[in-house]
């Protein structure tokens, strides 16, 4: 189904599919934190959560439509929440490759971002995916209003890396679609687990070396269709269950 007055509804579905997921696997945080999607060729006009709503909830119909150049939008009635506003406003006019933007406190990824060393050593094929492919900030500044969300922003330089280790903070995935990145956040999440389960353990790691990691990188990178797969999958159990997520 669709509303008739709300554009981007293919856009819309697939993000409230991903709100929905992510509550259920305990990776949001009540009515905090955002997603967002951009909607026209520069990425300054994007699709966003409305502020306050607990994502078990989220519709396809809800998603605020904002303008990252507008700074009026926070006077309006149904102004986004400001951090969303400034992370998300500053990413999408900054970083063109930021298609989607994923921000959480998912519990494995955030206790990596209270570690002193937040790296992710390549132990296993998830954790692996990630070698090379995200940045560590260690400059946390405090709730990521607009200043903060500049910073941040300007951190994304190389394409490459998709994956911010917010330190002191969480974890904020980016990518071309809401498939693609819904899955890397989902597979960061479990990598983050897998490695903070190993240390633990208190026994030594096995490390992949450094070939081997980003052979294992590249392999991963290019396998098919499994972003896209995997969401329609997570649709499809939505659909069967009666949610309205896509109303």
């Amino acid at each position: 189904m669709s509303t008739p007055n709300l554009t981007h509804w293919q856009e819309r579905v697939d993000l409230a599919a991903a709100f929905r997921w992510t509550a259920r696997l305990k990776m949001h945080e009540g009515v905090a934190n955002h997603f967002s999607l951009a909607v026209n060729d520069d990425g300054t006009r994007f699709l966003m959560n409305p502020n306050q709503m607990h994502f078990s909830r989220i519709k396809a119909s809800d998603m605020l439509e904002i303008n990252a150049n507008d700074p009026s939008t926070l006077k309006g009635p149904d102004a986004p929440d400001p951090t969303a506003w400034g992370l998300h406003g500053g990413l999408h006019r900054a970083c063109k490759h930021a298609r989607c933007a994923m921000h959480v406190h998912s519990i494995h990824a955030t206790v990596l971002a209270s570690l002193a060393d937040s790296r992710l050593p390549p132990i296993d094929q998830n954790c692996a995916t990630f070698f090379n492919r995200y940045i560590v900030d260690e400059s946390y500044g405090g709730l990521a209003f607009e200043d903060e969300g500049k910073r941040c922003a300007a951190l994304f330089k190389d394409p490459k890396q998709k994956v911010m280790i917010m330190g002191n903070h969480g974890v904020l995935i980016i990518g071309a679609t809401v498939a693609e990145t819904f899955n890397r956040l989902y597979y960061f999440e479990r990598a983050a687990e897998t490695y903070i389960r190993a240390l633990q353990t208190g026994q030594p790691l096995r490390i992949l070396p450094n070939d081997i990691a980003e052979k294992t990188a590249q392999e991963l990178e290019s396998y098919p269709e499994q972003d896209t797969r995997h969401l329609a999958e997570l649709k499809a159990i939505l659909d069967e269950e009666g949610s309205n997520y896509a109303s």
